[in-house]
């Protein structure tokens, strides 16, 4: 069972509302308690664009889930529930139009928005469901005809219509991460290199080479040895900056078509043939 202690936990946190499949149905409005034990038993539930309706549900059956409720109906059931203004009291026609409507039976009792902690009396109550009261200048005035559905409150009907109200609320859809790694790559790259090679000459005895020729032993053994060289490639990496690289963002416009459905109230007459003398 729901406490008033756990709803004022719940409007603290800013709770939701499920229904039993998990679908969130909204954001949790007013908590409505019963005038007599001051028990929670209804809370609105915020729907429509930017929350701007708000539907009552009863917390009869309903459980705590985390920061949320949970109740046993559906989100269509919700949505086509019967409008009540939550102006902060709950009389027993509009309770019992919203107990038929959920399948529950009426009470007839009253309720109060405990949100608030601001409790209606009797004089309230009657004034909420639109019956004429003592000072309200409306059982001393004359009207044109009869209410049919309820009691006479005045000589005209007022014909209402839904409007949408079209707006737009920013929300995150994505994180774009900038980050950089190393990858390996083969390089070819041709490099000259030179090397030293023997080569072997030969040249006859003559006048200008004949006193070199003669300048050591007549017969003996004899070695000479050179060096040779060559060139090998030699590899040095070093890291060179060529780039950089940013994030940047830019907006860009798009039209986006809203199609939704408004109610609208329309009034008719309907000619009753009667007999006139």
């Amino acid at each position: 069972m729901l406490t008033k202690e756990h709803m004022d936990e719940l409007l603290k946190r800013n709770g939701n509302v499920l229904s039993t499949d998990g679908d969130k149905l909204g954001s949790i409005g007013q908590v409505y308690a019963d005038d007599a034990d001051g028990q929670p038993t209804w809370v609105t539930v915020k729907t429509g664009l930017f929350g701007t309706s708000e539907s009552f549900v009863p917390l009869q059956n309903a459980r705590l889930e985390g920061d949320d409720i949970v109740v046993p109906h559906t989100k269509a059931q919700i949505k086509d529930a019967p409008r009540v203004e939550s102006d902060g009291h709950l009389d027993p026609a509009e309770e019992d139009r919203l107990y038929d409507h959920y399948g529950l039976g009426g009470l007839s009792q009253t309720y109060t928005d405990a949100t608030t902690g601001q409790y209606a009396n009797d004089a309230g109550t009657d004034r909420a469901a639109g019956f004429a009261t003592a000072g309200d200048g409306l059982s001393d005035r004359e009207t044109v005809g009869r209410d049919t559905s309820g009691p006479t409150t005045d000589d005209a009907m007022t014909r209402s219509e839904e409007r949408l109200n079209v707006g737009t609320e920013r929300q995150a859809t994505g994180r774009v991460r900038l980050r950089k790694y190393v990858t390996t790559e083969n390089v070819t790259q041709t490099v000259p290199v030179q090397r030293e090679e023997v080569r072997i000459e030969r040249e006859p005895i003559t006048d200008a080479n004949r006193a070199e020729a003669l300048s050591g032993p007549d017969i003996s053994d004899e070695e000479h040895e050179i060096t040779l060289h060559e060139e090998r490639p030699v590899v040095e990496k070093e890291a060179v900056p060529v780039e950089r690289v940013r994030l940047d963002k830019e907006t860009v416009t798009d039209e986006v078509t809203v199609d939704e459905q408004v109610r609208k109230e329309r009034i008719e007459t309907d000619d009753v043939d009667d007999t006139r003398r």
